[in-house]
């Protein structure tokens, strides 16, 4: 290569990097981020440690539904204070741009994934003389739960006010989501302003990469609500 092709070339390597962290962050902000799982309580539809591609696109065209696997951001306070910290290494400094950008999954500190079971209007009860949840009268089949999980420990009965969402984890044994936060100031209702996206897929590990079912038969066959304003 002649001095005057690698000269050429290293001016253009600066806009070139430019352009693809750019379009990385035009990408993570309105069509796919990513996240990895940080826990139990969505298995066995998310393992420990799997992460997830999200389409936030679907946000702007789109209504959640029923059976939709969501992000969305603690504005209510369940997750323990974080400091959001990567720490004061060059590694972590790294790390913290990648994930920035968009290359690396964002490790959900600040974030939850649930599984949306009631939606504005819905009347969500549990349980029924059959041991599963009702939505809005009609007894609901959850075949992603938790192999011996009950469809709920705890009772409740509950109707999704207008701009929110009832959440559930599919291991219900293991995760603390709109059942458990009924007395904080959403009374367990997720604001539908903080989903971040409906989780898609699966892209790592390469042994568990799948798309996700939205399960839209099943919960769908409940009828609408009425919502209350």
């Amino acid at each position: 290569m002649s001095a005057q092709r690698r000269g050429s070339l290293l001016r253009e390597l600066p806009i070139l990097v430019a352009i693809a962290v750019i379009v990385s962050i035009i990408i993570k902000t309105f069509l796919v981020q990513f996240f990895y799982i940080p826990s139990g309580s969505m298995e066995n539809t998310l393992l420990v440690n799997d992460r997830v591609a999200v389409n936030k696109l679907g946000n702007f065209f789109s209504e959640v539904d029923r059976g939709d696997v969501v992000v969305f951001r603690d504005t209510a306070g369940w997750l323990p204070e974080d400091s959001g910290d990567f720490g004061t290494g060059i590694r972590e400094r790294v790390r913290e741009a990648l994930v920035f950008i968009g290359v690396l999954p964002d490790p959900a500190k600040q974030y939850l994934i649930k599984r949306v079971v009631g939606v504005a209007g819905d009347k969500v009860v549990c349980c029924g003389d059959d041991g599963r949840l009702t939505i809005n009268g009609v007894s609901i089949e959850e075949p992603y739960i938790f192999p011996g999980d009950k469809a709920s420990e705890s009772e409740f009965d509950v109707t999704v006010p207008d701009g929110f969402l009832w959440v559930m984890g599919d291991h219900r044994a293991a995760s603390a989501d709109s059942r458990f936060h009924l007395d904080d100031a959403n009374k367990g209702f997720v604001p539908l302003s903080a989903v971040t996206g409906r989780a898609f897929a699966i892209v790592w590990p390469i042994k568990n990469v799948t798309f996700l079912s939205r399960y839209e038969g099943l919960l769908s066959d409940a009828p609408s609500g009425d919502s209350e304003k």
